[in-house]
């Protein structure tokens, strides 16, 4: 019996291909890049935002306002720099005026001070010399003491002081204070001066005291 070649391992199996569809090989296909592909679906995610314009222009506009507050803020910060610093000045200024003030209130009552005392030092000596006649002297005593007194109205006088209650005068309640009323041939008379008052223009320095007259 004659052997037949065994050729079944020279065979190659190969699949068939299915209808309506086509290898890469029978098409000439390319791999395909994946780069590719997420451009293009980020393309497509980008087209359908063109739906929504409103959106981005609401966003842009709150964008905008907010810088524009942020520039206010900076000249509001500014200003309130600024505004501290003149007040700074200000405070200064205003201190070193007070200061001045102060210096020339106090220099302006020290004069005036002695100034007083000036003017009473002619009284001092002329109450020294009459002391001094008094006590060689007695009797003139009283002249020297009068002249003291003149001497003493005399200062008043340059002072601005005008004496007010002398006897005979007339009973005034706004210069004069009435410290006893007693029968007289007149009415509202000054008849007895126990202090004498004085008054710069309309103000009054110290009241008179004085005893007044009445009529019966």
């Amino acid at each position: 019996m004659t052997n037949k070649p065994d050729h079944t391992e020279n065979l190659k199996f190969e699949p068939e291909a299915k209808t309506g569809e086509q290898t890469l090989e029978a098409v000439g296909a390319q791999p395909v890049d994946t780069e590719l592909l997420d451009e293009d679906a980020d393309m497509e995610g980008l087209e359908g935002m063109d739906g929504m314009p409103d959106l981005d222009e609401n966003m842009f506009a709150q964008v905008q306002e907010m810088m524009a507050k942020m520039e206010k803020v900076d000249e509001l910060e500014k200003e309130n720099a600024d505004l501290r610093g003149r007040l700074g000045r200000l405070a200064a200024d205003f201190e070193s005026h007070r200061r001045r003030t102060q210096d020339d209130v106090s220099g302006a009552q020290d004069q005036g001070k002695a100034k007083a005392a000036e003017a009473m030092m002619p009284i001092y000596d002329a109450l020294e010399r009459a002391l001094s006649m008094g006590t060689e002297d007695p009797a003139k005593l009283i002249p020297g003491m009068q002249a003291v007194q003149t001497s003493v109205l005399r200062v008043f006088s340059g002072l601005g002081l005008e004496a007010t209650g002398s006897v005979g005068e007339h009973f005034d309640p706004q210069w004069h204070e009435a410290l006893q009323v007693v029968p007289g041939a007149e009415d509202d008379t000054i008849i007895q001066v126990y202090e004498l008052g004085f008054k710069m223009g309309d103000k009054l320095v110290r009241p008179a005291r004085v005893v007044v007259s009445k009529k019966q």
